[in-house]
């Protein structure tokens, strides 16, 4: 019998990966270490990848609608967010949305993602009616909309239960839920990024809820700001549990933080060794969860390409029309075509597979798709 040390070491994670074991968070923190060889970190990452996804590395064809940038909101973290007066600010008409729409299902999107600020002087039929007009106009496309802050701003202007507002929005047509608004879920970090907008017990819960619904969500973890290893581990395990509980977390996307044009403009973006290095233990510490994505619009087509080897079997999509993180000075093209997504992956050395939102497989002739039949199972005779 092998007597493990009380410290972790990469023998003992090693043994504790082949073994399908749990890692505990002392394992997280240490894998965090520097003098941790990121090689073999990123092979135990690989294998726990490719005994979920064998070579399938996803893609799906999406755009994003983000129908106001004017906020509430004063998050620290943030370009996007707008006053009502900033020359800036926007706020999109029925018509300029629908417009978005037939827009996307003339290109052959699956998705639309809906996210945006919350506008202050908007009532709360405005944002659900975004959804039951998109959903009437655009019934085959899929709404992954509102994150749990959105949610809960919901809940407030109503005075509403997040359960009866997540109801709403069903019965509207919204398909899913994005991960966004987790940030860090740690007080110590969150207090000092976004201390007024919904905290981590009210993120949990909506997700909670969401899935209780029948919903299944994303969920996220912002880093690379003024957190440190520990906050990290301490959110992965918060969404481990709550996986646990509900089995409702579809994807995790580690979310690169770019301070540009935002209130910690001073500080440096994480590298591509620390995205990486996030991304593969990530993929270790959510054993849970089946799919963790290298989205490409944070971390640069080449890192999140080289992502596919070290944790991640999704990049994402096309993404067209993405504000958020461009506006806070991220350079990577503001679309991909499917062309150039399956390059990237085929050069990976991975299978490109086409999804929808709740990963089904799509059969494609252009822009026409549908969803791909599984094969039937032959009885012996």
């Amino acid at each position: 019998m092998i007597i493990h040390n009380s410290q972790p070491t990469i023998e003992s994670i090693r043994e504790k990966v082949y073994g399908g074991q749990r890692l505990s968070v002392e394992d997280g923190m240490y894998l965090y270490r520097d003098d941790v060889p990121f090689g073999e970190l990123a092979v135990l990452a690989n294998l726990v990848r490719e005994r979920k996804n064998g070579n399938d590395a996803y893609y799906n064809i999406n755009t994003h609608l983000n129908p106001t940038n004017i906020c509430v909101y004063r998050c620290r973290f943030c370009a996007f967010r707008s006053d009502l007066r900033d020359p800036k600010g926007y706020l999109m008409s029925d018509a300029a949305i629908l417009e978005r729409g037939h827009e996307a299902v003339d290109s052959g999107c699956t998705e639309m993602h809906i996210v945006g600020g919350l506008h202050h002087q908007m009532k709360y039929d405005w944002y659900l009616n975004i959804i039951h007009l998109l959903h009437n106009a655009c019934p085959r496309l899929h709404l992954k909309g509102w994150t749990a802050v959105e949610i809960d701003w919901f809940a407030h202007l109503t005075k509403r239960s997040y359960e009866q507002v997540l109801r709403d929005l069903v019965d509207a047509g919204l398909g899913s839920m994005p991960g966004g608004g987790a940030e860090i879920f740690h007080p110590e970090v969150r207090d000092q990024l976004c201390e007024h907008k919904a905290d981590a017990c009210s993120w949990l819960e909506i997700h909670r809820i969401a899935h209780r619904l029948g919903l299944r969500t994303n969920c996220t973890m912002l880093y690379g700001h003024i957190e440190e290893p520990r906050h990290r581990v301490d959110h992965l395990v918060r969404l481990r549990e709550l996986q646990d509980e509900t089995e409702g977390f579809q994807t995790f996307i580690p979310l690169a933080f770019h301070p540009e044009n935002t209130g910690l403009d001073q500080i440096t973006k994480p590298s591509s060794a620390t995205d990486l290095r996030t991304i593969a233990i990530s993929r270790l510490m959510l054993d849970n969860i089946d799919h963790i994505k290298a989205y490409w619009i944070m971390l640069g087509v080449a890192t999140a390409q080289v992502a596919l080897a070290c944790g991640a079997d999704d990049l994402d999509g096309t993404v067209r029309h993405e504000l958020i993180y461009h506006d806070a000075g991220a350079t990577t093209p503001e679309v991909l075509s499917v062309e150039e997504i399956q390059r990237v992956i085929a050069a990976s050395g991975r299978q490109a597979v086409e999804r929808d939102s709740l990963y089904r497989l799509i059969e494609r002739d252009g822009n026409h798709w549908q969803l791909q039949q599984p094969q039937p199972i032959l009885e012996n005779s």
